[in-house]
């Protein structure tokens, strides 16, 4: 199927499928980028980003929330 033959059968969908759709890819690109983020942690790809959070922390320079 291509992107062209989804996007034909998505724009015929009626709007209660059509929510029904959006909250699916909504949760499905959710899902995906949490497991993209589980992976870059893994492999330490944030880890620069950690230890600077960990020093602005340790030098007061966080607000709380």
């Amino acid at each position: 199927m291509t992107i062209k033959e989804i996007e034909s059968a998505i724009a015929q969908l009626p709007p209660s499928e059509l929510a029904e759709l959006a909250r699916w890819f909504e949760e499905f690109q959710a899902s995906v980028w949490d497991e993209q983020l589980a992976q870059d942690v893994k492999a330490g790809r944030l880890d620069a980003l950690l230890k600077e959070a960990e020093q602005d922390f340790a030098q007061g320079q966080c607000e709380p929330l």
